[in-house]
């Protein structure tokens, strides 16, 4: 099936006018320093549906499993960096939320989620979302010269499915990448939301880099840009008072 792309609405030129109100998605990403031991940290952004983010830097460090090559967090810990978001979000915005989508490139396993959900409001509906690149995923090609089309999702079930944020695009009637395009493998691992609706809210996500010119991007700015902000954070431990709004990292 091929998706929808978001457009952006009036005002702000940001801002997706397919978003729902009282709907935010959290990237969090884990950063490793050059002192691997010392230097990793967990930097999460929160997006609404203005299209603004917020920054958080999280004050317990991840663990690193180098068997899995991943990050981690305990149950306090991300319960305390949930909990830090939301209470920034009340300070800067502050309008009820309804639903809140956790976007995470590494597994979110059991002891993460039970912390997310101790500091998730109650009334409100939190679902954990693994999202990241899947390079020996399958590359789809089209009839003729023209690869995949931007947009294209794969649903291999109600949790999971392949989704093309890069590929043939229509506006442009031509495809803007290098390579053979990568898709996002999907998988909502807690709570309960269709894969669908997942994955049309990513692919709109895709179009919030306002710091370029670009049709869209090949990854939502929820992972993206968590991983680079991230690298912000570590790169100067001595800072310790960060902004919170995004546009100060862009």
């Amino acid at each position: 099936m091929s998706l929808q792309p978001y457009q952006t609405g009036c005002g702000k030129p940001w801002r997706l006018n397919s978003a729902r109100e009282g709907v935010c998605y959290i990237g969090i990403a884990f950063k490793l320093g050059e002192a691997k031991s010392d230097s990793a940290c967990c930097a999460a952004q929160m997006f609404l549906d203005t299209g603004d983010g917020i920054v958080f830097l999280g004050d317990d460090k991840p663990i690193y499993s180098p068997l899995k090559r991943q990050f981690t967090l305990t149950s306090n810990a991300s319960e305390k960096l949930l909990k830090g978001i939301l209470d920034t979000y009340k300070t800067l915005d502050g309008r009820p939320l309804k639903e809140i989508f956790i976007h995470c490139r590494s597994e979110i396993n059991e002891e993460q989620w039970e912390g997310y959900q101790k500091a998730c409001p109650e009334n409100v509906k939190l679902v954990g979302v693994r999202v990241r690149p899947q390079r020996d995923g399958p590359r789809l090609y089209r009839i003729g010269t023209r690869p995949v089309l931007r947009g294209t999702f794969w649903k291999l079930n109600e949790k999971s499915g392949y989704l093309y944020c890069s590929g043939f695009k229509s506006r442009i009637a031509a495809y803007d990448g290098w390579e053979t395009p990568v898709p996002l493998k999907i998988d909502v691992q807690y709570g309960d939301a269709p894969i669908e609706l997942v994955a049309r809210d990513i692919l709109g996500l895709t179009k919030l880099n306002y710091n370029a010119c670009r049709l869209g991007e090949s990854e939502p700015v929820t992972i993206k840009f968590s991983n680079a902000v991230g690298e912000i954070l570590i790169s100067n431990p001595t800072v310790t008072d960060h902004r919170p709004n995004f546009k100060f990292y862009i």
